[in-house]
This record gives structure tokens, C-alpha cells and sequence, in this order.
């Protein structure tokens, strides 16, 4: 019996006292009748938030909510939070409604308290606009690492990158064939692979074709009868040319007034000798293959172009060629020729490019890799990648509109590369865009956006508090 009237009695004391507020076990705050006054006699250690995050002060300070940080003594108990009157509002400013002190989705048109007896925050006209922007303390971009950059027209560099394969110059070929039936007498010491010049002795044939038609050349030049006309000397060099006899040995006929019994063949240009048929003693019919020599002072790189980086190339932008062979060097070259043809199974399309090679390093058939330099010489509005906010759907940047306010903005993006991309609408040159941070200000954005949303639906509800859950907790 007297257990029980000692435990109303204690009850009644706390009733007269004030009321206690508690979540999950911990005393946030206690509202009295009386504000407890804190001992003049003790000195605060420091202070402290007073919704329990970590953060601590040396002197008396307020957190983002206007309430005042709580004093910690070097008893390390904390003085309790003064009772604070109910939020006045600032009645020179209209409030819009009331927002969530911890920054949930949940707003009121009417004051009230969450669960922890946190007073709503509220939202006046002006702090709210209707621009889509976000405001942000100096505090908090500053933490967050907010950073930002001014949008400049500059050369965005775009390099498409294709694979390709050395091939020879097919201009620079040339093939040494008979165009009478020969006989091999005798071959110079030459290979394949033999590095030749023009002029250079490849071997001696002998043609009765050729006998025939050089003693014609000679019997005409030389006869009384012809050998003031002209056209007949002119007829019967002809001959000659057409059975490629090589010039110099028509001019030495032309001296020494003597038909050789065998003709010397040369090298048509400087080159490396990538066939050699010719064997000593052998009969060489009528269009057969001797010798082929090719010039690899300048070859061709055939690359595969991706069939979605045709429209960013044309005839004459540089491209740099790396050899697998020569993983340290590179060759400089230009776009020479876009081949009409895409190919449907690898959906890619043949680009020539020329290359000097004066020290003979590429070879024909070896593998390289291209960079095609596409920048384009006039400069186009660009931001740097990390500003731009991109959904799939939807590309966006934020503005830095100064004083913390940033406004999203929707854009339609060009070209990439460099670290740039071109902006093609949405900005101006001069604006400001976010380039660090984004990410975060962007989803305070996007919960303005969706507190708007309720705001808005419960303006629309009648405002009693006892419907909806929208009252005053008592």
C-alpha cells in the first residue's frame, strides 16, 4: 500500500514538473514550465550538437535548425536543452508551409512536431522558388567540395581510334615482264628482299624478237636510202619501245651503230625486290613475271573506321599511326581516301592513309593502330564530362547561380573528347556550371522537387489538424 502511494506521488511530481520526451531509450529534450537555469558557478567544457550527431563547438553556437548547441561540463554531463518557446514565424514573411527538420519528404501547412518532438522547420516565400533552383548554406559548399567552372567555346578533340594493316603504295610498284618470247642468259647477284636503284643491272636477255627489230633500227638509220627520212628511223625505234627494250640500250645502239646479241635489263625506280622469277637459262614466255619491285619510301595504312565515327571524318584530317612493332614511336600521316563501302559483317568502312617511311620500319602487312584527330578548327561551347548529369533520357548541368543557389538545367550535348563536351543548347558562353559535387546537389534538388509535390497536395487539403495526421502532436 505504501509502495503505491509512494509511485503516485513521484507521478504527480513529474506531471507538475513538465513532460518527457523520449525516442529509442534517449532523451532528446524537456519542456518545462520554467526554463532550468545553468549553474553560474561551472565552466562548459565545450559544446555540443543537440540532435546527438558528432559535432562540437568551443563556444555557444546554433546548428542549421536555429537551436542552441548544449554545454558539456567536466563532469561530462550535459546541461538540458532550455525549454524554447513554440517557432514564431517572421510575420513580415508569408510561410509557404512546414518542412521536415531531418529532411524527409513530409511537409505540413500547419506547425507540428515529428516523432523525436522536433518542431517543423518553416519555409517562407523567397527561400522557395518556383526556378527549379536549390539554395545551399557557404557551410555546406564548402563541405560538400562544391566546385565550379565558367563555360568557355573551345576545340573539343575527338579521336577515333581504328586498327588497320601496312599495304604498298600500289603506284609505287613496278613489274619487270617480257613482251616477246626470251631466254635468260644471265642474272645479277639479286634477291628477294635485295634493296635496288633505278638503273641498277637485273639481268641479260636474249629475244629474237628484239634482234630482229634492233637490226631493223639500225639497218634504217644507217642506209643511204633512209637514212634522211625520218619516219622510217622514227617507225622502226618504235619497234623497239614496244618490246620494252630499256632506252639507254637503244642509245647505246644509236652511238656504236652495233645490234647487241643480248639486252640488259634494269631496275625500272629504287625499291626492295618482292619477286624474283628469273633464273638463269630459263625461256620466258610472253607476259611472264621476272621481277617485282616496289618503293616503300611511302605506304598506305588501310584502317577499319567504325561505321559510327564515319560522320566525324573526312579527306585530309592528320591521323597518328603506331606500329605493334615499334610500340615507342609513331608515324604522322593524313586521311588520303574514305573507300564508298561499308562492310556488312563487321559494319565498318576502309580508310586509306599515307605515310613516309624514308627509314623502311613499316613493312607491308604489319599491324597498326590509328588515331584520327577529328578536332574541329572553329571552337563550340563545351563543360567539362564531370558537369554533366546524365539519366540515359535526360542531360542536365547545374548552374551556379552565385549567393548558393544552383538551378538544373537541361542540355543537348555534341561531341566528346578531351575531357569536354560540346553543348549545343541549354547554355551560354560566360554561365557558370557545377563540375565537383553535382551528384549531391543534385538529389537536394530532386527533394525540393518532391517536397514541392506535398507541399503543394496538402495546401490543397483542408487544414485540420486532427485529419490525416497533419495536427499538432500533443
Amino acid at each position: 500500500m505504501n509502495t503505491r502511494l509512494l509511485t503516485a506521488v513521484a507521478l504527480a511530481g513529474s506531471l507538475a514538473l513538465g513532460t518527457y520526451w523520449y525516442s529509442a531509450g534517449e532523451r532528446w529534450s524537456v519542456h518545462a514550465e520554467t526554463t532550468p537555469a545553468v549553474s553560474a558557478d561551472r565552466t562548459p567544457l565545450y559544446y555540443r550538437d543537440p540532435g546527438g550527431a558528432s559535432l562540437w563547438s568551443a563556444g555557444p553556437k546554433k546548428d542549421d535548425r536555429g537551436q542552441d548547441y548544449l554545454p558539456v561540463y567536466d563532469d561530462d554531463q550535459a546541461a538540458p536543452e532550455p525549454a524554447k518557446p513554440k517557432q514564431q514565424a517572421d510575420s513580415s514573411r508569408k510561410i509557404r508551409y512546414y518542412r521536415n527538420p531531418m529532411g524527409l519528404p513530409d511537409t505540413s501547412p500547419v506547425p507540428k512536431k515529428d516523432s523525436m518532438g522536433m518542431d517543423y522547420i518553416p519555409v517562407y516565400e523567397g527561400e522557395d522558388t518556383d526556378d527549379g533552383s536549390v539554395k545551399l548554406s557557404p557551410g555546406k559548399i564548402q563541405r560538400t567540395g562544391v566546385k565550379s567552372e565558367p563555360v568557355e567555346r573551345r576545340a573539343v578533340r575527338v579521336t577515333v581510334k581504328a586498327p588497320g594493316t601496312i599495304q604498298l603504295d600500289e603506284r609505287r610498284v613496278s613489274v619487270i615482264a617480257m613482251r616477246a618470247e626470251s631466254f635468260v642468259q644471265k642474272v645479277a647477284d639479286v634477291t628477294t628482299g635485295t634493296r635496288v636503284k633505278a638503273g641498277q643491272a637485273l639481268m641479260q636477255i636474249y629475244s629474237s624478237a628484239v634482234a630482229s627489230a634492233a637490226a631493223e633500227y639500225l639497218s634504217t638509220i644507217t642506209s643511204k636510202t633512209t637514212a634522211g627520212i625520218e619516219s622510217y628511223g622514227r617507225g622502226s625505234r618504235q619497234r623497239l619501245i614496244n618490246l620494252d627494250v630499256p632506252e639507254p640500250v637503244i642509245a647505246e645502239m644509236e652511238k656504236t651503230r652495233v645490234a647487241p646479241v643480248t639486252v640488259q635489263w634494269s631496275a625500272p625506280r629504287d625499291g626492295i625486290v618482292l619477286e624474283r622469277n628469273a633464273i638463269e637459262g630459263m625461256r620466258a614466255n610472253p607476259g611472264d613475271v621476272l621481277f617485282r619491285i616496289a618503293d616503300i619510301s611511302v605506304v598506305w595504312a588501310l584502317v577499319d573506321v567504325a561505321e559510327r565515327d564515319l560522320g566525324n571524318i573526312s579527306v585530309g584530317q592528320p591521323v597518328t599511326i603506331r606500329a605493334r612493332s615499334f610500340p615507342g614511336r609513331t608515324f604522322s600521316g593524313k586521311i588520303a581516301v574514305i573507300y564508298p563501302q561499308v562492310n556488312k559483317d563487321t559494319r565498318t568502312a576502309r580508310v586509306r592513309i599515307e605515310l613516309a617511311n624514308p627509314d623502311f620500319a613499316l613493312l607491308p602487312d604489319m599491324y597498326v593502330d590509328a588515331g584520327i584527330d577529328t578536332a574541329d578548327s572553329a571552337p563550340v561551347l563545351a563543360v567539362p564530362d564531370s558537369s554533366v548529369l546524365d539519366t540515359g533520357s535526360r542531360q542536365a548541368v547545374l548552374v551556379d547561380k552565385g549567393e548558393g543557389r544552383f538551378e538544373p538545367r537541361e542540355v543537348k550535348l555534341g561531341r566528346r573528347g578531351g575531357g569536354y563536351i560540346e553543348v549545343r543548347d541549354g547554355l551560354a558562353a560566360g554561365e557558370t556550371v557545377v563540375t565537383s559535387a553535382n551528384f549531391l546537389i543534385d538529389a537536394e534538388s530532386n527533394l525540393k522537387a518532391a517536397l514541392k509535390g506535398f507541399a503543394e497536395a496538402g495546401a490543397s487539403q483542408p487544414e485540420n489538424p486532427a485529419q490525416g495526421g497533419m495536427g499538432e502532436h500533443k
